[in-house]
């Protein structure tokens, strides 16, 4: 446990997440009024906020009487920017010298850092400004620094094809899957549970459809996403009932790609794969996250890595000429040669996309809420474990062309999706860097409105099966609200 006192409330979320990003397997918490602490502490940091100054005390027990590193920043509070920028460098270079550490993307902490140097860019700066930037406001690495500028010019090449005034995009939410992983918090069920009740999900989503394609009639369409959960989980019929519903209301002739998350390799046959083919889905995830086995039981994927492969090679009988794969790095007890292994394997399929993602550790996920249970399990994500996955993909002649960030994530680092020329996925970019507006239909889905100044509003679905089921009316009064001009 950490814990850091301020003398008021400010920042808050700031400070959490820098601390979390040194600390990732540690409870932090942060605040005025703090909580006897049930763990041991491990250090205490106090901040007290000043008129023109912040003054940072690190104490190596709460109880101790010295501090053992001070800061002091001189800041403006009017500018809130700046202020926030200066007190988040101030902790980094206290808990650097602490740890002996420096974090790839520096004090930078939001979970898109691609959207400072594309916001640079569309000014017209030069390159030399934007690392300039960002190597003196976050103390961001060189790596990183290129990789971001790297992803910012594919993404405003890719988002000159879109039309943001006259065009949207849909999200399509399916939240059953075969069963739950380790790691997972997205909304999610078991589709076991729920299997009676499908359809009854389906004439729910339908009505929510139906309000979307009504209310977007006059615009383009540019991208379709169906995720969740894993949509494949639904039975041929049940897929086949969804994907000509989309079809059947939606005017695609605008629509730049449909995806579908096959996501589980258990989910998949070769009747759902010609079914999605002949609706007309453009791209399609097969997610085996890991290709080694033993990983596979420990996460909860009851898919074995012969199963990726055969459902890669089905895919690919069927028609599909783009297809990404999910990979995860620093999953439990996984060295750099296991992670070698999987991109080996990885390599000899050769995917059109790529997409890998560094572990994040949710508080929802059953990994964080049942600790004590995985207490002997370890975790390992490096530089060099990132470098391996970059050089694979640079060997598959993919190029890095969106990436995110989390909180919690193993080594601080970020998710990066590559891919071969022209199999970019559109629909990615537009959920990271909301230049669009993306209507979303489904238990748990968020939709947002971005105004034409920037603004972003959203609102979101209610995450639970049954309640979203029951309250669908509810759902779509939310959107005709959001919607409305």
């Amino acid at each position: 446990m950490i814990t850091v006192q301020l003398n008021k409330a400010d920042f808050e979320y700031d400070i959490h997440s820098l601390v979390k990003a040194f600390f990732p397997s540690e409870d932090v918490q942060v605040g005025v009024s703090l909580k006897e602490a049930k763990e041991e502490i491990s250090f205490h940091i106090v901040t007290n906020y000043r008129k023109d100054t912040i003054e940072i005390l690190f104490f190596s027990k709460k109880e101790s009487d010295e501090p053992r590193l001070c800061r002091i920043v001189e800041v403006d509070f009017s500018d809130r920017k700046e202020t926030k920028n200066r007190l988040k460098r101030a902790y980094y270079r206290m808990l650097s010298e602490y740890t002996g550490r420096k974090l790839p993307w520096g004090s930078l902490t939001g979970i898109r850092p691609v959207k400072i140097p594309m916001a640079f860019l569309e000014e017209g700066k030069e390159e030399g400004f934007i690392r300039n930037y960002m190597r003196e406001t976050y103390f961001a690495s060189e790596e990183k620094i290129n990789l971001s500028i790297d992803v910012a010019k594919r993404e405003l090449a890719l988002l000159k094809k879109l039309d943001y005034r006259n065009g949207y995009s849909l999200y399509i939410g399916i939240p059953f899957c075969p069963s739950t992983c380790l790691y997972c918090s997205f909304t999610s069920y078991p589709f076991a549970v729920w299997e009676r009740r499908a359809d009854e999900y389906l004439d729910a989503l339908e009505k929510e459809i139906d309000f979307a394609a009504e209310h977007f009639q006059k615009m383009r369409l540019n991208t379709v996403y169906v995720g969740g959960g894993t949509p494949t989980t639904l039975a041929p019929k049940q897929l086949c009932r969804l994907m000509q519903k989309i079809r059947k209301s939606f005017d695609l002739s605008y629509c730049l790609e449909i995806t579908v998350e096959a996501g589980r390799p258990d989910s998949i046959t070769k009747e759902k794969l010609e079914i999605l083919r002949d609706c007309g889905v453009t791209r399609i995830s097969i997610n085996p996250q890991t290709m080694n086995e033993e990983t596979l039981k420990i996460i909860g994927r009851r898919h074995t890595p012969k199963q990726t492969e055969e459902s890669f090679f089905l895919a690919r009988e069927a028609g599909f000429d783009n297809i990404n794969m999910d990979l995860i790095v620093g999953l439990p007890n996984e060295t750099l040669l296991d992670v070698e292994e999987t991109m080996r394997k990885i390599f000899r399929l050769n995917p059109d996309n790529l997409t890998v993602h560094s572990l994040a550790l949710k508080r929802a996920a059953r990994l964080s809420m049942f600790r004590e249970e995985y207490q002997d399990l370890t975790f390992e994500n490096t530089e060099d474990t990132i470098a391996l996955t970059a050089s694979y993909a640079n060997r598959m002649n993919m190029e890095p062309y969106y990436l995110y960030r989390q909180k919690n994530m193993a080594g601080n680092f970020e998710n990066v999706g590559y891919a071969k020329p022209g199999k970019a996925g559109i629909y990615n970019i537009l959920i990271m860097e909301e230049k669009q507006t993306i209507v979303a239909c489904g238990a748990g889905s968020i939709s947002k409105r971005v105004y034409p100044d920037g603004k972003i509003e959203r609102c979101e679905n209610v995450k639970d099966v049954a309640q979203y089921i029951e309250r669908i009316d509810e759902m779509i009064e939310r959107k005709r609200v959001l919607l409305e001009d």
